[in-house]
């Protein structure tokens, strides 16, 4: 009788928000659950899209070169040292497989997204958690708690919380872990919807070993249902996922719209200026709802503290035709938490309405 790796055995799968993530998808679903570019997908990937179907026939490139070299133009780094996943989340597993074990250990500060734990929890990791609803302020004690020769997950800005760590702070994270030989993973899938600053430190892989960036198409560039991200490290790290990841591990069509997308930063820039004004529009208004809490983000989602219990609030928007995404999920978090996106006016104007109404 064939008997499951005892890892996969104990593994549980990560709760995530999307159409899918209810029982009973809805038509005309108002989605608030999914972290996506509130414009979706560039006019120009559709049209682009258009022009490639007859390639539908044809196997991809499995190394995805071209799609790598138009990343290095887009980050100014080497193609050699980019390697892409079928989503972020691919990378994230494979990352584990290639060099975690048992004998490492691993700090993750929390709540944050839960992939990471999953990810680590199958390498055979014993995972150490910081609770922090802001890892800024809590830096100095965050970095007393880096592992000798072992391995930590930051998530910048964060998910849930979307809270955002200085270039500066995190070159301490970096250099302390480097001094205790550690490694650190810093997931960047958000940081493109980040209006206000840049705070990627991708430009500093060039000069730390210890050090790998995630980034996620489907988050800036509105691509979620192609799956594209990718990751960006030494040589030694990238050679090592490549020889990991699965044949064909990016479609052609994917790889084509990932190219179109990186070809029109101005849409990036358009997205960042909603995401200001429509953040700062859903934060006043739901702080002005007795029970309801938000905090201060960063980027293109809202981490609120509600009286309601969190599932009992999904259910009831629900009936309205608006899915958010209960955050007791979260490891860090109770049922007094939700999550939502930032969207179009006319879409938060929707959720409010519906929000004001909720008994």
């Amino acid at each position: 009788m064939l008997r499951p790796n005892r890892n996969i055995a104990s593994h549980k799968p990560v709760s995530h928000g999307g159409p899918y993530s209810i029982k009973k998808p809805q038509n005309d679903l108002l989605d608030f659950s999914s972290n996506i570019n509130p414009f979706g997908a560039s006019p120009i990937v559709r049209k682009f899209l258009k022009k490639k179907l007859g390639t539908i026939s044809e196997y991809p490139d499995s190394d995805s070169k071209n799609l790598r070299k138009t990343l290095q133009q887009y980050t100014k780094i080497p193609y050699e040292q980019i390697v892409m996943g079928n989503g972020a989340t691919e990378i994230i597993y494979n990352f584990c497989q290639a060099f975690l074990n048992k004998k490492i250990p691993v700090l993750i500060p929390i709540p944050t997204f839960g992939e990471y734990e999953a990810a680590a929890r199958l390498a055979g990791c014993k995972i150490s958690f910081f609770k922090t609803m802001n890892l800024e302020k809590d830096l100095d004690d965050f970095i007393e708690k880096v592992p000798r020769n072992g391995f930590v997950f930051v998530c910048n800005p964060n998910n849930p919380t979307g809270t955002l760590i200085s270039k500066k702070n995190l070159q301490k994270i970096i250099q302390a872990a480097k001094k205790k030989s550690t490694g650190i993973f810093i997931d960047e899938s958000f940081i493109e919807l980040v209006p206000d600053s840049n705070e990627s430190v991708i430009k500093y892989v060039k000069k730390s070993n210890n050090l790998f960036i995630l980034r996620s198409m489907t988050k800036s560039f509105g691509l979620a249902g192609i799956r594209v991200g990718y990751g960006i490290g030494n040589k030694q790290i990238i050679s090592t996922l490549s020889k990991i990841k699965i044949p064909w591990n990016i479609s052609g069509i994917a790889q084509h719209a990932a190219r179109a997308a990186l070809c029109s930063t101005f849409y990036l820039n358009k997205t960042r200026k909603i995401i200001k004004k429509e953040s700062k529009y859903l934060r006043n208004k739901i702080s002005n709802i007795h029970g309801f809490e938000c905090h201060d983000t960063t980027t293109n989602f809202i981490l609120i503290k509600t009286k309601l219990k969190s599932k009992i609030l999904q259910k009831k928007l629900l009936k309205k035709n608006i899915l958010i995404r209960d955050a007791s999920t979260f490891r860090g978090l109770n049922n007094n938490y939700i999550r939502i996106a930032v969207k179009t006016r006319k879409e938060n104007q929707k959720f409010v309405k519906a929000l004001e109404k909720i008994k």
